[in-house]
């Protein structure tokens, strides 16, 4: 897959970025990239405070190796612009293709044998696999999911952020947030974890994840099943936790997050107009293995909701109604 190289352009010196100027670069790649389909993945609902979508574009935050970083990207004519700033900017601004998928190749996956789904993909070229190189990024927020409904995990999250995590650098939207560091979620107390409705069994497993976050996040310069391994080998971290951090820290096209709530469910009504459990839906996505997320992500973004009783996925077209 050919790419053009983005085209990068530095409005300050280095040493000004942590007075507040932005680094800046556009990105032109050869293919289409939505930035909102494609950075979705890294935002906890509508409210989340490292991420925020305005008619600017789609914010983010982001703790880097070198400091917190607020990232604002939007889509031009000539490609995506993106500007960052803080003491993080420019480890920000080098990873922007990778984040909006210059790596992720779905030129292998084959739809011909589901005629809903090669839909989904014609509507959604610009559609891409996000990969941030961070593991406790999505590590923490994935464990604070485990086995609670979206709403828990969404209100505690918020909370958490709010008090723990720092004022995003630059111009960024009132409200938005850096996560905390590795060091600041190990000395969260025990009652401000009970308060944001995180059990003892999920902080402990954050506070243990953040005390082996240096090597952890090592695990992001290997692929991603031996990352997802690496992540399996500590307590409290499972199959589901480290498809979810692969997903969007490796862009792994295959993580399935087996053991989800409501996902086999909504996978097996899309696919054959029937709910299946786990092995159900790994059995159906097994003719696409080694694309199974990108699958996932499809029928995710066709608006395809699970009924009562009905039949498999079907794409309607509402553009001109």
């Amino acid at each position: 897959m050919t790419l053009e190289a983005p085209r990068t352009t530095v409005d300050t010196v280095a040493g000004d970025v942590a007075a507040g100027a932005a680094v800046v670069t556009v990105y032109a790649p050869a293919h289409e990239v939505d930035v909102a389909r494609t950075m979705g993945v890294h935002s906890r609902g509508t409210g989340d405070p490292t991420c925020r979508s305005t008619p600017e574009g789609f914010w983010r935050t982001v703790r880097t190796p070198e400091g917190a970083a607020t990232l604002l990207m939007r889509q031009r004519q000539h490609g995506i612009e993106a500007r960052a700033w803080g003491p993080g900017a420019h480890w920000a601004i080098d990873r922007v293709p990778a984040l909006l998928g210059a790596d992720d190749d779905w030129s292998g996956l084959t739809l011909h044998t589901h005629p809903a789904l090669a839909e989904v993909r014609r509507r959604n070229p610009g559609m891409r696999l996000s990969r941030s190189g961070l593991i406790m990024e999505a590590l923490v927020p994935a464990i604070i999911e485990q086995k609670v409904t979206t709403l828990e995990a969404h209100r505690a999250w918020y909370r958490l952020i709010r008090i723990y995590g720092e004022v995003a650098p630059g111009p960024a939207p009132a409200g938005m947030h850096v996560a905390p560091s590795a060091e600041t979620w190990r000395g969260v107390p025990s009652w401000q974890w009970h308060r944001a409705g995180v059990d003892p069994r999920r902080s402990r497993t954050v506070v243990s994840a953040c005390q082996l976050a240096t090597a952890l996040e090592r695990a992001a310069t290997v692929d991603a099943e031996t990352a997802a391994t690496r992540l399996q080998t500590l307590p409290g971290i499972g199959r589901w936790t480290a498809a979810e951090t692969t997903q969007r820290s490796h862009a792994d096209p295959d993580a399935v997050s087996v053991g989800d709530y409501h996902l086999a469910a909504h996978v097996g009504y899309a696919l054959t107009g029937s709910p299946v459990d786990d092995d159900g839906m790994l059995e159906l996505l097994e003719p696409w293995r080694g694309h199974r997320q990108r699958v996932v992500r499809l029928i995710l973004a066709s608006g395809f909701a699970k009924p009562r009783h009905g039949p498999r996925m079907t794409i309607q077209d509402h553009r001109g109604h």
